[in-house]
């Protein structure tokens, strides 16, 4: 059975493949261990962190609570390049702090994707709809 998986690319509430409870200590090791040959060396160079920072979180001596948001997508975005499976959402819950929304890139990149789909005839009235919100949103 797969997962089924959100617009976002998240898996659909219920079908979270991560163990309930995973700290980011955890959830970092089993992921790695997904990633044949790569280090957390490897990761936090990737992903833009300081190895001494990666290793305390490795190795529980240093708190998650207030890392960075970015830092956490930014781990993300190097396990599914190297072809590892996971989302923000296990990311987030295993330092205990709730899933934002998409960033705006990734709004904007599902918005461009959207209006690529359209026929021309809609992109056209997509535009005019936008540029009518843009204007009640001035006055507003």
């Amino acid at each position: 059975m797969t997962n089924q998986r959100s617009d976002s690319g998240d898996p659909e509430p219920g079908d979270d493949p991560a163990p309930r409870d995973e700290d980011l200590a955890a959830l970092l090791e089993r992921l790695l261990a997904q990633a044949p040959g790569r280090t957390q060396k490897d990761l936090a160079s990737e992903a833009g962190i300081a190895y001494p920072t990666l290793n305390a979180w490795m190795n529980r001596t240093r708190g998650t609570s207030r890392i960075d948001p970015e830092k956490l997508r930014a781990m993300v975005e190097v396990f599914r390049r190297w072809g590892v499976t996971t989302t923000p959402r296990e990311f987030f819950e295993s330092v205990g702090r709730p899933v934002p929304g998409p960033s705006g890139d990734e709004r904007e990149a599902r918005l461009l994707m959207l209006y690529r789909q359209l026929p021309e005839s809609r992109q056209r009235a997509l535009l005019k709809d936008a540029e009518a919100m843009l204007q009640v949103s001035r006055i507003t």
